[in-house]
């Protein structure tokens, strides 16, 4: 049992490492396709500075190592 804890532990860390490093236009692609798929009529998603997204704004992924938000607007 502890073996498959810390197995499940460890895919989980590894698959975090792996989404920040994402380049940032792959990972706008693949949070487009899930709103899309939402129904979502009218959005913008936009690649910004860690932390200097607009206030208007909600932070839905992060690229880049960290360093690149992408946020997202409806409307």
């Amino acid at each position: 049992m502890k073996k498959i804890l810390v197995a499940v532990g460890l895919l989980s860390l590894a698959g975090t490492a792996f989404a920040a490093g994402k380049p940032c236009e792959e990972l706008k692609s693949e949070i487009a396709a899930k709103i899309d798929a939402n129904g979502v009529p009218h959005y913008t998603l936009e690649i910004v500075d860690k932390g200097t997204g607009p206030q208007d704004k909600k932070v839905v992924g992060s690229c880049e190592g960290g360093t690149k938000d992408i946020v997202y607007k409806r409307g």
